[in-house]
């Protein structure tokens, strides 16, 4: 937790001081001047342009960060499935409202710990964490990376490009508005956990929480004690669940520290352990943090944890952890937990958008000229421009 505080105190000091130093305003761009002035722009600056007041919303944003697609971004966004799908006026507000960020972060005050910065999404139907949804923010290699839903990332390509109301990134992605927990899960291939939570009737309640942290075991980790599932009654079931779930808590990577317990929905507490690089959470390894959801965040880890058994030691060294089932034996079959369970309908999960393989319905945003591969960069912005106007873009809404 010391770390993510400390990540963040640094990350506002150098916002404060560039605020400090740009007080004035003189000589820096309003953010339309910036729009018109960056080629690699042009797309937004059009669809800004072609939506009455939405220039003016904008730039009356102050002490913000805008991550700002590319040309190139939107294209590859409204040839995807989903881009081609989009035409739902909240969806497409809070699409907009997730690429800005509260406080003005330029490149140079970001490093390779993860930080978790909040945006201007906070409509409770698509974020119900405190103080809005989040982006990671984290330098890998030369580059700053902000991941999003579904472990999406978008690179930056231009950095640090200054306006009167903060600072704007250029990025190679539109970023994805995280999901809830089980269309999250699914994307994630992770249909075990989403067949026990259907099981034990625990769909709706995991997702309408807040602020949650849940410690999601992969489909392996489910094999390795399948001789036990078929003996779990629903109450036996649901006190599993939810001991892998802490409420109240979006407890990020960076913020998990060794030795450390946090309290789990059950009622039983989780210890922290943190060895090198690695996370452990009771006897199980974190094999892929920082999952965003709508009301929080994912941790897939290896090992089903057992409320009933909570003082095993993980072993560290090893590639996977001893089930803390007792006397459970793996099966390769997980029968009728996954049945039911839609798979991926594509690579979404930490993958870029993908084109889409049919053309959308009639009557849906980009149906029309969706063959036209020649339409280029104005038909895209015009496009854009169409998603910009069903948003009815509002800043704070």
């Amino acid at each position: 937790m010391y770390r993510q505080l400390f990540s963040i105190a640094a990350l506002a000091a150098t916002a404060f001081a560039q605020n400090a130093t740009n007080s004035t305003g003189e000589g820096t761009p309003s953010l339309i001047d910036l729009l018109s002035s960056t080629e690699s722009l042009s797309s937004l600056r059009t669809a800004v342009e072609s939506v009455p007041g939405l220039g003016e919303t904008l730039g009356s944003a102050m002490n913000v960060t805008v991550l700002a697609p590319s040309n190139e971004a939107f294209e590859m966004f409204m040839s995807s499935a989903q881009g081609q799908s989009f035409n739902d006026e909240d969806a497409i507000q809070a699409l907009l409202q997730y690429h800005i960020i509260n406080g003005t972060y330029r490149s140079d005050a970001v490093s390779e710990m993860p930080v978790f910065l909040p945006t201007m999404l906070n409509n409770t139907d698509y974020a119900n964490v405190t103080g809005g949804q989040v982006v990671q923010a984290v330098m890998q290699g030369e580059n700053v990376v902000f991941y999003s839903g579904l472990l999406n990332n978008a690179t930056v390509t231009e950095a640090d490009q200054e306006f009167t109301g903060g600072v704007v990134h250029v990025i190679d992605r539109v970023l994805t508005v995280p999901r809830n927990v089980s269309s999250t899960a699914i994307s994630a291939g992770l249909s075990a956990v989403v067949g026990a939570l259907t099981q034990a009737e625990l769909v709706d309640t995991v997702q309408s929480l807040s602020d949650v942290t849940i410690f999601a075991p992969n489909n392996s980790a489910f094999n390795a004690i399948g001789s036990s599932l078929g003996n779990l009654t629903m109450e036996m079931l649901s006190d599993i669940l939810t001991y892998h779930v802490v409420n109240g808590t979006v407890a990020y990577s960076s913020m998990l520290e060794n030795d450390m317990t946090v309290p789990s929905l059950a009622g039983g507490e989780l210890r922290i352990s943190v060895e090198g690089t690695d996370i452990f959470v009771n006897s199980a390894k974190v094999l892929i943090p920082d999952v965003l959801v709508a009301n929080g965040v994912i941790h897939v880890i290896d090992n089903v944890l057992n409320p009933n058994n909570t003082e095993t030691e993980p072993d560290t060294a090893a590639e996977v952890q001893t089930p803390a089932f007792e006397g459970a034996t793996s099966t390769d079959n997980l029968g009728s937990l996954t049945s039911g369970v839609p798979t991926p309908t594509s690579a979404e999960f930490g993958a870029a958008p993908t084109p889409a393989e049919e053309a959308p319905a009639e009557g849906s945003e980009g149906a029309e000229g969706g063959e036209d591969s020649g339409a280029g960069k104005k038909e895209g912005a015009m496009a854009l421009a169409a998603l910009f106007a069903a948003g009815g873009f509002y800043m704070n809404a």
